[in-house]
């Protein structure tokens, strides 16, 4: 594909995961030092995902500093770290646009903490019911449809109300990467006929266009993937009397991909895994974006040969296959990825009560995990500044 004259091999290979405990090392060891030492002080149980207040704070700047270059707009995701309101203010503060929320039930629980929800509908269209309340009360920036028929519902509501919503539009091509139970799209020859029901909708506005994933990493680095290539084909083909006001890029949005992302045309990107520095390009410790999170267990029992450690947070895309006990690396064996991870196996006896370190590839709103936000990492005084659950209730509070 050449676009401004300059060549990109198109890729729609999904890398294979490699975990983050080498980055980590390399990065944040202070991370890991923290870890151990709130564990050891009776402060930290197992399951938990812990969060570098600081880091996260740095990685959110580094990529808005580098967007900021290219006159990107951000919307944060917050998925990948429990739908946690304390992170997502962060984002707010750093000056990003507000948050994508991957569903409607990300949007609810972060605008009852007070949130700014920006972008909705993308993977997960909104429910009926739930249109008039956002709409009404939370009021996205933008949300997503990929079907006259909820376009037409989300027009009917913001009619009721006197509003205008803004929309962007989803177009697939032959070729494009869907995953599984994820497909959806307006088919892209179908550009003219869709764009033209759309303007008879008096409720709503179009504001331009996105897909989904528009960037992989292919083993060897992040590439374009044909979806980009599609939604390209769909702004080159952009009628001139609609306004094309937002060109979305998601997917791996972190300060490698930002340049890529201003080539092609996007005005806005979505940053999730590299505010914790756990992106793919990143698992060699090598990116700007550090590894801002790990994830603590403990050694629960024995059994045969092997010890078995408290789970909850394995997510099966992660490729979890190692951990650092008494900072010694250990083998994690997961031996059946469809059981409920009530446990994970570690290679070998081992003490009861002592903690394992991981980092991995994780989706924490998928889990059962504790986040557990930590300040004064980096100062060497760790202090819990709060504990939330995988879908960001406050624990303990």
């Amino acid at each position: 594909m050449t676009v401004g004259g300059k060549a990109y091999t198109l890729s729609s290979n999904e890398v294979d995961q490699q975990m983050f405990l080498k980055a980590l090392q390399i990065q944040n060891s202070k991370l890991i030092d923290a870890t151990l030492k709130l564990h050891k002080d009776g402060q930290l149980l197992p399951d938990s995902y812990v969060v570098d207040l600081e880091q996260f704070k740095l990685n959110a700047q580094c990529i808005k500093d580098k967007a900021d270059e290219f006159g990107i707009k951000l919307y944060g995701m917050t998925k990948q770290v429990g739908r946690n309101a304390v992170l997502a203010k962060v984002l707010e503060d750093i000056g990003y646009e507000g948050i994508v929320a991957v569903d409607y039930k990300e949007a609810r629980v972060l605008h009852q903490k007070g949130i700014k929800i920006s972008h909705l509908g993308h993977l997960v269209q909104p429910p009926e019911n739930m249109l008039s309340e956002i709409i009404q009360a939370i009021k996205p920036e933008v949300m997503t449809v990929y079907s006259l028929e909820k376009a037409q519902a989300i027009s009917d509501i913001a009619e009721k109300f006197g509003v205008t919503q803004r929309v962007l539009v989803k177009f697939i091509d032959e070729g494009d990467l869907l995953y599984v139970n994820q497909e959806s799209g307006f088919q892209l020859t179908d550009m003219a006929t869709v764009l033209s029901e759309l303007s008879k909708m008096v409720g709503i506005k179009v504001e331009g266009l996105t897909h989904f994933p528009c960037f992989l990493h292919d083993g060897e680095s992040t590439k374009p993937t044909n979806n980009l290539n599609s939604l390209v084909k769909a702004k080159q083909q952009w009628p001139s009397d609609f306004s094309l006001n937002q060109v979305n890029m998601p997917s791996t949005t972190c300060c490698a991909t930002l340049p890529m992302i201003s080539h092609f045309g996007g005005t806005h990107g979505e940053p999730g895994h590299a505010l914790t520095g756990t992106f793919p390009e990143n698992t060699d410790g090598s990116q700007p974006e550090k590894v801002a999170m790990l994830y603590v267990s403990e050694i629960a029992h024995h059994y045969g040969n092997d010890s078995y450690c408290f789970a909850g947070g394995y997510y099966r895309r992660g490729h979890l296959d190692k951990a650092l006990l008494n900072s010694k690396v250990v083998k994690i064996i997961n031996d059946d990825k469809d059981s409920i991870d009530y446990h994970l196996k570690v290679e070998g006896i081992h003490p009861i009560g002592h903690p394992l370190i991981m980092a991995f590839r994780t989706q924490v709103f998928v889990t059962r995990s504790d986040v557990v936000i930590v300040d004064g990492v980096q100062s060497g005084q760790p202090q819990i500044v709060g504990c939330y659950t995988a879908l960001g209730d406050a624990i303990n509070e």
